[in-house]
Formats: C-alpha cells, sequence, structure tokens
C-alpha cells in the first residue's frame, strides 16, 4: 500500500524546496529524491491513522536524559563490534521509555532495509535534534561512529548539568516570591475587610495610606475576575506575539539587555554556542554546515541571527571569528580564542575550552544572584507587608482620640 511522505530537501543552489510523494516506504522516498538530486533534510510520514494519532496523545515524551543513556549505551555495544541492527534491537527491548522504544525499532527496520542511520533518523525530528543526526551521519562517514554518539552524549549530560544547576539554585527564591504573593493577597482580600469595619463604625477621617489600601481591598475583592482575565489576556498576547519573527526577536534581545540577568543570559548563550559548535567540529562536520545547524539549535533570535550572517561573510572568504566580532554579541575575549583556534588548526578544543569556561562562569553567576535575591526579596517583601500593616495601624492613633 501506497503511503505519502511530506519532504524537506535542498537542490543544488541550496535552496530549501518541500513537497510529498507517494512511496511504499521511506527508502522509496529517499531513492528517488537523490535521483532527482536533492539532499535529504527530512521525510515524515504525512497520513497517519486517527488511532496513532490518538494514542499518541498519551505516550510519554523523549527526554534529554533519555537520548543521553541511549547514546552512550549505543557507542558502547558498536565500540564492542556489534552490528547496527543487533545494537538497535538490544537498546530497544531494553530502554525504559515507550515511545523511544518504538523509535529505536523503526530506526532498526529502516537500517535493516538498507537506509542509513542518519537518514533513518532524519524521520523523527520530536526525537533526533538536526545536531544528534548531522554528528551521526559525519561518523558513518568517518567510520567513528561510536566516538561520535560518545561526543553526543557528553553533549546532552553537560547541557543537562547546566539546566539542573540553574533549576536547583532558583527554586528557592521561586517559591518564596510565591508565597509572599499569597501572603500579601490574603491580607488584602481577608484582613484589611475587618479593619475597615471596624473603623466605619467608630467614624472618622481615614489617613490616606489607609484609604489607598481599602480602595485596592475593595477593587480586588469587587473585580478579581477581571484581574484574572486581565493577566490571562496579557499572557494570550505576550505568547502569541513571541511566536512571530519581530516577538520572538524582541523578547531574545531583551534577555540579552536586561539588568544583571542579560549578562547571565548573555554568557548562556555563548556557552550553548561554542559546546554545539565544538561538538559538531570535532565530529568532522564541515564549517559552514555547523554554522547553519547552531543557528537553529542557538535557541535566541539574536544569536542565530549573528550566526547566520557569519556564515554568510565565511562563505564570502572571511574568517569565522571576524564577523561574530562585528555582531557585538560575543566577548572580545570569545572572538580572540575562536581566532587563535583558526589559526593553530584546534578550533574544536579551542571552543570546548570557552565553552568549559561559560559553564563555571554561570555556575558561579547564578550562585551568587541567588545569594543577592534572598535578601533583597526579603527586604522587599518586608516593606510590602510592613507598609500594609503600618497602613492598617495607622487609624489606631485615631480611634483612641474617637473612644476618649
Amino acid at each position: 500500500m501506497s503511503l505519502s511522505y511530506a519532504y524537506k530537501v535542498k537542490d543544488r543552489s541550496g535552496q530549501l524546496v518541500d513537497g510529498v510523494m507517494d512511496a511504499d516506504n521511506v527508502a522509496a522516498v529517499v531513492a528517488k529524491l537523490r535521483q532527482m538530486g536533492y539532499t535529504v533534510i527530512n521525510i515524515q510520514e504525512k497520513i497517519k491513522s486517527q488511532k496513532s494519532k490518538g494514542i499518541a496523545l498519551f505516550k510519554k515524551k523523549v527526554k534529554s536524559k533519555d537520548i543521553t543513556v541511549f547514546s552512550r549505551q549505543f557507542a558502547t555495544m558498536i565500540n564492542s563490534g556489534l552490528s547496527l541492527t543487533k545494537s538497535l534491537n538490544i537498546l530497544a527491548e531494553q530502554t525504559g521509555n515507550p515511545a523511544l522504544a518504538e523509535v529505536i525499532s523503526s530506526l532498526q527496520k529502516d537500517v535493516e532495509a538498507g537506509q542509513a542511520l542518519s537518514e533513518a533518523m532524519i524521520r523523527h525530528p520530536q526525537v533526533f535534534s538536526s545536531l544528534f543526526v548531522n554528528m551521526v551521519r559525519a561518523g558513518e562517514t568517518g567510520g567513528v561512529l561510536d566516538e561520535v554518539l560518545l561526543r553526543v552524549a557528553e553533549h546532552y549530560e553537560k547541557d543537562m548539568a547546566l539546566k539542573a544547576k540553574i533549576k536547583s539554585a532558583m527554586a528557592y527564591p521561586i517559591i518564596m516570591f510565591i508565597m509572599s504573593m499569597l501572603i500579601v493577597f490574603a491580607m488584602i482580600t481577608f484582613i484589611v475587610p475587618v479593619f475597615v469595619n471596624m473603623f466605619s463604625t467608630l467614624g472618622g477621617e481615614l489617613p490616606l495610606p489607609t484609604k489607598m489600601l481599602v480602595v485596592m481591598s475593595d477593587g480586588i475583592r469587587r473585580f478579581w475576575y477581571l484581574l484574572i482575565l486581565a493577566v490571562l489576556g496579557l499572557r494570550f498576547a505576550i505568547k502569541n506575539y513571541k511566536k512571530t519573527p519581530q516577538g520572538k526577536f524582541f523578547f531574545d534581545r531583551l534577555k540579552l539587555k536586561l539588568p544583571v540577568f542579560g549578562e547571565l543570559n548573555t554568557k548562556l548563550a555563548v556557552a550553548r554556542f561554542t559546546r554545539t559548535f565544538g561538538t559538531l567540529v570535532a565530529s568532522g562536520v564541515p564549517i559552514l554546515q555547523g554554522l547553519e545547524i547552531v543557528s537553529e539549535a542557538a535557541n535566541n533570535e539574536v544569536i542565530s541571527r549573528s550566526v547566520k550572517e557569519a556564515r554568510a561573510s565565511i562563505k564570502e572568504g572571511e574568517t569565522i571569528a571576524k564577523p561574530l566580532g562585528n555582531s557585538k554579541i560575543f566577548p572580545p575575549m570569545v572572538v580572540q580564542m575562536i581566532s587563535v583556534g583558526e589559526e593553530t588548526g584546534a578550533l574544536d578544543a579551542m571552543l570546548t575550552k570557552i565553552a568549559d569556561f561559560y559553564d563555571q562562569e554561570v555556575a558561579a553567576m547564578v550562585e551568587s544572584l541567588t545569594s543577592l535575591i534572598e535578601p533583597l526579596m526579603i527586604a522587599a517583601m518586608g516593606v510590602i507587608i510592613g507598609g500594609i500593616i503600618i497602613s492598617l495601624y495607622l487609624p489606631m492613633f485615631k480611634l483612641i482620640t474617637l473612644i476618649q
């Protein structure tokens, strides 16, 4: 039975071409596209049964940790002399993630049908990133697939370790902020009305801070649903704007320009860029192709555009360091080290050193920010809660006069 496959390819001039083709299997699609002179980028089955779609909603997702374990185990098996199909069969049986097991089984079938491993992985972009696929392709070409898979595992491990440090460091301040906001909301909504009723029975003029607090309390209690709708509407508008190229560029640039946090985001972006690019270069991926992959995996539109501009300059004969320096985003130290790496022929090693350095810089900066944020948040919440309490107790001075 013939199936429909949506494909994305590059023609001889390097332009992207999309289309749909009917064939018996993926291997037939790849063969036809290659005969037409195209370079295959991605192929996906277009028509799927409703049953599989319904089941897919409840499938367990494949996480970076799963890919890391898969890569390391796969590398060990290949290095031990096991064939690709045998290794994939073992991995499919022993993995604890059903979604990943299904993908590995699909890889095994495609490889048994004569397809290259990298081409089989293209069918699963939700599991294997362009970084992973291109590194595997380079490993297949150079006959060092086991080494490349180990590099992929190390790349994901370091990326996950950095994310885990940031999450653990920011967890306490975030929880403390949420609890403080809940306390303030409870005081304004429930405690302030009690004091207001007491003041109103005694009569007299309330001080200005107390009046402001009363107005805020009444507004929240009466129009709380409007407040929630306004917050949800603002969130929806921002989320949709961020999906547009202009919105994504605006917010990504804002991330790099924020006081204190802008420097942290810049260091994170530089660490990710150098780590990814260094891994690709070390795996034998060509420079221009590596820059194209990095621009897609940058996770920041400002960095992505800078890398694309650098790639265009390199195609015209420039070095890597010069256009990156002209972007004004990459620090001078990074640009100089990349320049030295180009001159000495050790670009991959230099990029790895830069990534390690900035990983340490990010970890140190997160720790210092955490130690700074905690007292600042305590002081800010002390001022807010203290202001509410003072506003409530100011009328007490008048209360004594009214009683007398």
